[in-house]
């Protein structure tokens, strides 16, 4: 399940749903309006390997991998959202469910840094690169 941040636009969540892309979003799928960030994790819990896309940089912390989800901090203008969330959702590295569980992405223009369940450090990756 994509689970989109209520900080994501709706225009960016209705170009997702264009381009045949499922998403859910807090406060209009899920969860409520106006869920605390301390409120997001047991929500992810609750609907099961589901990766879940924000805007909020306090969500690019190592310290919450876990193996039933994959959380996606966007670095980039909220009007470049969903190009984002596509290019990541078609990369090799996560173009599966299996694939995103357990990490923890920053995604920017430039490319992509990742904390993994299990791994002690930071990668960073360009986007022609791989892992």
């Amino acid at each position: 399940m994509i689970i989109l941040d209520e900080n994501i636009p709706r225009t960016q969540r209705e170009l997702l749903e264009q381009w045949r892309i499922r998403v859910r979003q807090i406060g209009v799928d899920v969860g409520r309006r106006g869920v605390k960030d301390e409120g997001i994790i047991p929500l992810l819990l609750r609907h099961r390997r589901s990766t879940f896309f924000t805007r909020d940089e306090d969500f690019y912390d190592p310290r919450i991998c876990h193996r039933q989800y994959c959380v996606v901090y966007l670095a980039v203008d909220k009007y470049e959202a969903a190009i984002f969330v596509r290019r990541v959702l078609r990369h090799p590295q996560f173009d599966t469910q299996a694939k995103r569980m357990g990490a923890v992405v920053r995604v920017s223009s430039a490319g992509y840094s990742l904390w993994r369940l299990y791994v002690g450090r930071e990668k960073h990756v360009d986007w022609g690169k791989r892992l």
